[in-house]
């Protein structure tokens, strides 16, 4: 059972057919897909040194722009723990560079969150809490969160984090997955987005 139909448990059932198969992420079976991105925005331009600086580890990325060509694969795999991960690959093909937002995703069963550690090496960390719209749509916000230095994890006060919010779903006129990606900050304002979408390669 994937981690994301463990941690909605019915919900699952209420997703759109389409969302439900992509999510279901059998093991040795990556979810493959291409698409583009409509519009990628960032914060303030000052924010720019240390969205380059993230770029090192796939993390965020300074570049912004419009219909921008976008790839994601989701791999299933079982970590060194024993526990079920997803690895997360989002790359973003700007004119001049290719930028990668990745991350790698478990389950916490008991305190019912996915823990998401973003970047290679691991970045930063947030829970993520999941559950699906009356109209069949995923939907996953962001919850606590730390800075990883290594073995090290920083808990960050809520002024510093950056709240994630995420939609997905499927559009059946055009046989392709919307996904809505949102990141502020309380202090600062909105620090990272993408709006677009994406086709599967094998569905």
């Amino acid at each position: 059972m994937t981690i994301y139909k463990e941690i909605l448990g019915e919900q699952f059932e209420k997703l759109h057919p389409m969302l439900q198969k992509r999510y279901t992420l059998p093991e040795g079976k990556p979810f493959k897909a291409t698409g583009i991105m409509k519009k990628i925005s960032g914060g303030p331009k000052w924010l720019s040194p240390f969205f380059l600086l993230a770029t090192r580890w796939k993390f965020l990325f300074p570049e912004q722009g419009e219909n921008i060509p976008f790839r994601i694969v989701n791999t299933t795999g079982t970590g060194s723990n024993g526990e079920q991960q997803v690895h997360w690959e989002r790359t973003f093909q700007f004119p001049k560079n290719k930028r990668y937002f990745n991350a790698l995703m478990s389950l916490d069963s008991d305190k019912n969150i996915v823990k998401d550690y973003l970047g290679e090496p691991s970045l930063f960390y947030s829970e993520l809490v999941f559950f699906v719209s009356e109209k069949g749509h995923m939907r996953i916000e962001s919850r606590k969160q730390r800075f990883v230095m290594g073995q090290l994890e920083i808990p960050l006060p809520k002024v510093f984090q950056g709240n994630v919010q995420v939609t997905e779903y499927y559009i059946e006129e055009r046989d392709v997955f919307s996904i809505h990606v949102f990141i502020t900050n309380p202090l600062i304002g909105a620090l990272f987005e993408y709006e677009g979408e994406f086709q599967a390669d094998d569905f």
